[in-house]
């Protein structure tokens, strides 16, 4: 519930400080007094979009304070806790205009963005006028409007849920035929490219194991004539001979040396014991360099295969292997592919099934809905003496979505026998504020929280249908909080609380100020609006008549 406007500098108003009750609020006063600037304030401060100038002249800024109570359930909360907000029982929003045109908000004394306002005026604030442009006269909203009524938040929700389903079920089906479509393109590619991988075999590491084989080939060619040399040169025709002649010639006169010739020959021995070692050793590397020519030929063939392949996949030798692993894969994948497009039709075709069980469950509680909404309705505009017109929520079926497969509109008919149309089409001026008014008493059945607005709701009737207006008002408010701008004295009569608003010059400039009108002054006020500037005795007993019915 709004408690209390506060507006300073602001168009034509310097100061107003507006305490709001509970039940039928009434704002009356002369046509351009103001009335349309106190919702401008409030839509300022709510976050709505309006004037872009609003600071009064010669003032450094405008600001605008509301302070809302707000009971433990309102669905404000839940918005102030999306956004870090902390929340109690009251919910102050302030807004400033700058001259300069910057705009800044708070709630609750906190820093705020516009979205955050408007987020919260949803929960808050609802505005109706004859030409009102919120839901009711939109046929594209009668939808979320017939939804409300019918309470198919939860229905609507497992919709949303399977359309998601069919969406995802439908991406990954698109997806994975690209995905196929795309190895089909390179098939003939990877068969040969695997055929080629898979005859060589190459292996981490190999490329070097093969690139060192071959050059000690190549190099030994070159170094075995001299080590087969050298080993012929340490044989018994060379060193090995020569040395044991000489440790026989010695050992043979050692005798008579009387061991002088001990030490040469202990060398000597020594000498041939290492000479046959170093044989050992140059036979063996010899042995090593030992080759078939062929062999040669065989290891610079595979390394350079190996070579080839990698420069034509890009790879590195040594990465040929996982290469060879992936592209396996893609075969794979390519050879299943079929069978997984034709798991992935049949996952689409469950969940369309599914959203086609939950889009039918929702159309069933639309046309149960849309025929108690007709009752309502017609319940509803007998009181506002529109007994003979008919009001139908016509259901027909639209293109499949999250919101399901139905479009709904509002129709009416104004008198028996006349063409049904859509609800903005059809009705006058007068009509249209009763049906909307009529729907607003439907629709919000049942829900608390909300302070509505009705801007002149109420233009274009008199007399006992201004009256049956005024009725519905009252009625609409009771548990709750209506505020209504009106010129029907009907009404005005009706309202629990009353403002007036006026308009003064003073010193050539020009003020709006709403003052509250007691018990007292509502008979002149009412005469007034009844009579205009000259108020007679007959006005007042007729405000008389009308305040006391």
């Amino acid at each position: 519930m709004l408690r209390s406007l506060d507006i300073r500098d602001l168009l034509i108003i310097d100061r107003l400080e507006l305490a709001f009750q509970p039940g039928l609020n009434v704002l009356t006063g002369e046509t351009g007094a103001g009335k349309s600037i106190l919702l401008d304030a409030l839509g300022f401060v709510l976050g709505w979009r309006g004037r872009a100038e609003l600071v009064r002249e010669g003032a450094a800024q405008g600001e605008v304070v509301a302070v809302f109570d707000l009971p433990e359930s309102h669905a404000a909360r839940a918005v102030l806790a999306d956004a870090g907000f902390p929340a109690g029982d009251e919910l102050i929003l302030r807004r400033v205009n700058s001259a300069d045109g910057r705009k800044t908000a708070w709630v609750n004394d906190r820093r705020a963005s516009g979205e955050v306002l408007r987020a919260l005026s949803d929960t808050l604030v609802e505005l109706h006028g004859q030409q009102d442009d919120r839901g009711l006269l939109n046929p594209r909203g009668h939808r979320v409007l017939l939804d409300d009524f019918a309470g198919n938040a939860a229905p609507l929700a497992a919709t949303r849920a399977a359309w998601r389903r069919v969406a995802e079920a439908r991406r990954a089906l698109a997806e994975a035929e690209a995905a196929l479509a795309a190895l089909r393109e390179e098939e003939d590619f990877l068969r040969h490219a695997l055929a080629e991988l898979d005859a060589l075999d190459p292996q981490p590491g190999e490329e070097a194991e093969l690139d060192t084989r071959r050059r000690m080939m190549q190099a030994a060619d070159r170094i075995r004539e001299d080590i087969a040399r050298a080993f012929t040169a340490m044989g018994g025709d060379g060193a090995e001979g020569l040395l044991g002649d000489a440790v026989r010639w010695l050992e043979g006169a050692s005798d008579r040396a009387e061991g002088r010739l001990d030490g040469a020959i202990d060398a000597l021995s020594r000498a041939l014991s290492d000479l046959g070692e170093a044989q050992q050793g140059v036979e063996a590397c010899l042995d090593h360099l030992s080759f078939n020519p062929a062999e040669l030929e065989m290891t610079e063939e595979r390394l350079f295969a190996i070579r080839g392949l990698a420069r034509k996949h890009g790879q590195q030798p040594d990465d040929l292997a996982e290469f060879t692993r992936t592209l396996r894969a893609r075969l794979a994948a390519l050879d299943a592919g079929e069978g997984d497009i034709a798991a992935l039709h049949a996952a689409v075709a469950q969940a369309e099934a599914g959203y086609r069980a939950a889009a039918e469950t929702l159309t069933a509680r639309r046309i149960r809905a849309a025929r108690a909404l007709d009752k309502a309705m017609a319940a509803e505009l007998a009181p506002l003496k529109m007994e003979r017109a008919v009001f139908a929520t016509e259901i027909t079926p639209a293109d499949p979505g999250p919101e399901g497969q139905d479009g709904v509109t509002f129709t009416v008919a104004t008198n028996p026998g006349a063409p049904s149309g859509p609800l903005d089409k059809i009705a006058s001026g007068g009509e249209l504020s009763r049906f909307l008014l009529a729907l607003k008493v439907c629709l919000t059945r049942g829900t608390s929280g909300i302070t509505m607005i009705f801007d002149e709701i109420d233009r274009g009737v008199g007399g006992a249908t201004a009256d049956a207006v005024g009725r519905r008002l009252a009625a609409l408010a009771e548990g709750g909080q209506v505020l209504v701008v009106t010129h029907s004295p009907q009404v005005a009569a009706r309202g629990a609380h009353h403002w007036r608003v006026e308009k003064q010059v003073s010193r050539g400039k020009t003020r709006s100020t709403v003052t509250p009108v007691a018990e007292t002054g509502r008979v002149d006020e009412i005469a007034r609006m009844l009579a205009g500037d000259t108020i007679t005795e007959e006005a007042r007993a007729a405000a008389r008549a009308l305040l006391g019915a």
